[in-house]
C-alpha cells in the first residue's frame, strides 16, 4: 500500500512522500494568487474556490489572508458560508462545512494529527480525521477545532474554545477544553446578548 492509499485511507501515513508532495504542491501555488484578489471581486474570488476547494456552494466568501495545507482540495463548503480573516486550514483529511455557517477572525480548523509515540513522531508521521461543522454554526474568533470533532446544528462556538470532542446540536460551548455551557433555549429568542432586547424581526 502505497503512502497516499494510507493517507485516504484515515491509516497512519508519511505526509513527506514524494507522490503525496507532488500532488500537493500545485494546491499551495493557488493560495497566494486567492489572496492576492482584491476584497470587492467577490465573483472572481467564488471562481476561485471553487476551483480550489473539493466543493463550494453558492455565496461563500472566505476574507483573506487564507491559509490552508492543500489550499481546501479537501474542504466541502455548503452554501452561505462566512470566514473572517487568518483562518487556517490543516486540511491533509476531509473538511465538511455546512450551510450558514460563520467563522471569526484566526480560527484553525485541524484534520490532522500526529502520534505522541516519540519515534513516529520523529519520522514526521501523520493521520488525518475528518472534521464536521453542520448547519448554521457560528465559530467564535480564535477557535480551534482539533481532529475527528463534530459540530452540531445551530451550535455557537465561544471564543478562543479549543474543541478536541464533539460537540451537540443547539449549545453555547465554550473553554479549553471546549465544554457545553448551556442550551439554546427561550430566553435567546428575546435577548441577543446579556440584557439587550432582539428589536429586529
Amino acid at each position: 500500500m502505497t503512502q497516499r492509499e494510507r493517507m485516504k485511507a484515515g491509516m497512519l501515513y508519511d505526509p513527506g512522500d514524494q507522490e503525496i508532495m507532488q500532488e500537493q504542491f500545485p494546491y499551495l501555488d493557488c493560495l497566494e494568487e486567492f489572496n492576492s484578489i482584491p476584497s470587492s471581486q467577490t465573483e472572481k474570488r467564488q471562481a476561485w474556490m471553487k476551483k480550489m476547494f473539493a466543493q463550494c456552494g453558492k455565496d461563500c466568501y472566505i476574507q483573506s489572508p487564507f491559509y490552508a495545507n492543500w489550499s481546501g482540495h479537501h474542504l466541502y463548503l455548503g452554501d452561505n458560508v462566512y470566514a473572517n480573516f487568518n483562518l487556517t486550514l490543516v486540511d491533509d483529511g476531509d473538511i465538511y462545512i455546512g450551510d450558514k455557517v460563520m467563522i471569526g477572525p484566526n480560527v484553525t480548523i485541524s484534520a490532522a494529527g500526529h502520534p505522541v509515540l516519540p519515534s513516529l513522531r520523529e519520522r514526521g508521521i501523520q493521520f488525518n480525521l475528518p472534521v464536521h461543522i453542520e448547519n448554521n454554526v457560528w465559530i467564535g474568533a480564535g477557535v480551534m477545532i482539533m481532529p475527528g470533532v463534530t459540530i452540531g446544528e445551530n451550535s455557537v462556538i465561544g471564543a478562543g474554545s479549543v474543541v478536541t470532542k464533539d460537540i451537540p446540536a443547539n449549545v453555547v460551548a465554550v473553554g479549553n477544553p471546549c465544554r457545553v455551557l448551556r442550551e439554546i433555549g427561550e430566553r435567546d429568542r428575546e435577548f441577543y446578548y446579556r440584557d439587550r432586547r432582539i428589536d429586529i424581526e
